[in-house]
């Protein structure tokens, strides 16, 4: 295919560097940094850079945040060739999905999104890899009456790239979902740095402490711009977080040794059968 790659950071970068080193696809990339343009050429990450004609392409991956990757197809959408299929890789689909489908399809252009569930603690084109999708989740995420053969194309592009377990599913339910899985996570990454301890840590801290500072390093604008997309899902995963704390807290609060106990195992219980579950999912 001919594949144009809009936004070369970190994703967008790494996707065209995957594409290179995996597939034979021909693969022009799109930046507003020259510069970075201008990089990918040297690394070989893109076969050439986009010179602003839209015709010939099979496949448009939109690469940006998601205000910026609606903007760019509002505007962009009357230059696309009406055999070219759009997709994103943002992380939230739902009703940002269904304002891209209605801007493709009011005129006669597909889309269909798609969320590669792989990063890195730092962005932007100098930290990607063509590797970052090795063996990663891939999540694709048509609508009831899409086209089963783009379906499959963004399935096979996700395994041509290295994606482990390939899951299709609504936009609705990918939101709902992300919410527990990532976006959850990096929430409660970024306030558990916020303890005055946090100058200190060093010499005391292990690989608990990485694990769950890790993420905190996110891209602030990013990240609010996905946690207020999905803010119904994302407003009930911190409820229900908050309310399983109060039950820790309270067994501290009244050195009540049981009930932590219980809670404890209760958690442990519960990630077992999690990993168990997990280890009989074929991929």
């Amino acid at each position: 295919m001919n594949i144009l790659v809009v936004g070369l950071g970190l994703i967008g970068g790494s996707v065209c560097k995957a594409l290179k080193k995996y597939t034979n696809h021909f693969v022009v990339g799109s930046d507003l940094k020259h510069d970075i343009e201008e990089c990918a050429m040297r690394d070989v990450a893109v076969d050439d850079v986009f010179t602003g004609d839209y015709s010939g392409f099979d496949l448009i991956i939109i690469a940006l945040f998601p205000d910026t990757a609606e903007k760019y197809l509002t505007e962009n959408i009357d230059k696309i060739s009406k055999n070219t299929l759009i997709t994103d890789v943002c992380g939230i689909k739902g009703s940002f999905s269904e304002r891209m489908r209605k801007i493709a399809e009011n005129k006669g252009i597909r889309y269909m999104g798609m969320h590669p569930m792989a990063g890195k603690e730092f962005g932007g084109y100098q930290n990607s890899t063509p590797d970052l999708f090795k063996n990663a989740n891939f999540i694709v995420a048509p609508f009831d009456n899409d086209n089963e053969k783009d379906t499959e194309l963004l399935k096979s592009l996700a395994r041509e790239i290295g994606a482990g377990k390939i899951v299709v599913t609504s936009p609705e339910n990918h939101d709902k979902m992300i919410a527990y899985t990532s976006q959850l996570a990096h929430i409660v990454s970024s306030a558990y740095v916020k303890s005055p301890e946090l100058g200190l840590e060093c010499g005391f801290s292990g690989g608990s402490f990485q694990d769950m500072t890790r993420i905190a390093t996110m891209n602030e604008k990013m990240w609010t711009d996905l946690f207020m997309q999905n803010r119904e899902n994302l407003i009930f995963e911190l409820e229900t977080l908050i309310e399983n704390l109060k039950k820790y807290s309270k067994a501290l609060e009244e050195s009540d040794s049981e009930k932590m106990l219980s809670l404890i195992a209760e958690g442990r219980k519960l990630k077992e059968d999690n990993l168990r579950h997990r280890q009989g999912q074929p991929n």
